[in-house]
């Protein structure tokens, strides 16, 4: 196991880009509520950008897309041969620059005006990306053991032994644990789950299958989650879990699923 001090998210030096001042002054005032942003400075314009973040060597940009000049896009084409190249969060009025942003490998894309709690989700996901490159140099196990999650206006470590199952939700996944924080009962029934911006996929290449299993399109289960497994008739068989939930098994999953019973 990676030691803790080498999977914990440091302070992200963050440089806040945008065209309009009374955006940036709403950023830097969404930014001071966030526990793991270090604001070090904000530009204008595409080039004070540029020049910006190779004096600064920013962790994280929040870019605005649409500027005089030289555009969001053009400064993240730009930075692109960069070694240390920053996470890039385009924060933007406009949805229909959606494609572009992510081509050239945006972490997030975030319209205007800027909630709190949606610019802790895509901060999570900056937190998350720099576990993910910490984890590739070190010499631990590959699958991952801690989930930084967002939650009102904080950001929450979730360890993977306490994620009992995994329910998609559109473009989020939904991770059930049993804990008890900040108040929190800490068992399923009560109902504490967190939102994660990644799709399952992604999720089960990361988790160690020795101890997560797919059993639907939409579920990742603990395997000591499951209490047992029910056949309905018609080849459908039932998952179900040590909280009560009940879960059908997709057919192209049940092979696998039948092995937790020997079959």
């Amino acid at each position: 196991m990676a030691d803790d001090d080498t999977l914990a998210p440091s302070q992200l030096n963050t440089l806040i880009v945008d065209d309009e001042p009374l955006a940036i002054e709403r950023l830097q005032l969404l930014c001071a509520r966030q526990e793991h942003i270090n604001l070090v400075g904000t530009a204008s314009d595409g080039e004070a950008a540029i020049r910006l973040t190779e004096q600064l060597e920013p962790d994280l940009l929040l870019l605005d897309i649409a500027m005089p000049g030289m555009t969001g896009l053009e400064v993240a084409q730009n930075l692109s041969g960069l070694q240390k190249k920053p996470a890039i969060i385009f924060v933007t009025a406009f949805d229909k620059f959606a494609v572009e942003a992510f081509g050239v490998a945006a972490i997030d894309y975030v319209l205007k005006p800027v909630e709190t709690e949606r610019l802790s989700i895509a901060i999570a996901r900056v937190l998350e990306r720099k576990i993910e490159q910490t984890s590739m140099t070190t010499e631990d196990s590959p699958w991952a053991e801690e989930f930084w999650v967002p939650y009102k206006s904080e950001l929450r470590r979730i360890t993977a032994s306490e994620i009992n199952r995994i329910e998609a939700e559109r473009d989020y996944m939904r991770l059930h644990v049993s804990r008890e924080t900040a108040g929190e009962k800490g068992n399923e029934q009560g109902g504490t789950s967190y939102l994660l911006h990644q799709t399952i996929t992604g999720l089960e290449e990361r988790l160690n299958p020795e101890h997560f299993i797919r059993l639907h399109r939409s579920h990742l289960v603990r395997r000591d989650w499951i209490a047992g497994l029910r056949h309905d008739g018609g080849g459908i068989w039932i998952a179900c879990l040590k909280c009560g939930t009940e879960i059908r098994i997709g057919r192209t999953h049940l092979a696998e699923a039948k092995k937790l019973a020997g079959r």
